[in-house]
């Protein structure tokens, strides 16, 4: 009976140890993921800037890459199409 109960202390202890492991490695884990959504988070907020600098060389001709010249263009388009719905809006706004 003796017997019995040492191994039933022996595998209790071990899956106490086994779950304190597991919600350790959990926690390391999910630290690692919060380090990498914040690294993700600094680039595209880098790439924005980049793409910011290269628009405003855009705008003062200082561009000459053929394919930021393409981009610029179509945010340049995109853009001019936002004025013209906010003009919808704001004359259907007075129509109201």
């Amino acid at each position: 009976m003796a017997d019995f109960f040492d191994e039933f202390g022996k595998k209790v202890a071990d899956v106490a140890s086994d779950l304190s492991k597991k919600a350790g490695d959990t926690m390391e884990v999910q630290k690692l993921k919060s380090e990498i959504r914040f690294l993700k988070r600094g680039n595209q907020r880098d790439f924005e800037d980049i793409g910011k600098a290269v628009y405003e060389k855009f705008t003062k001709n200082e561009i000459q890459d053929m394919d930021m010249i393409a981009l610029c263009e179509a945010i340049e388009k995109r853009d001019e199409q936002i004025e013209k719905y906010e003009e919808q809006i704001v004359r259907i706004k007075e129509e109201l």
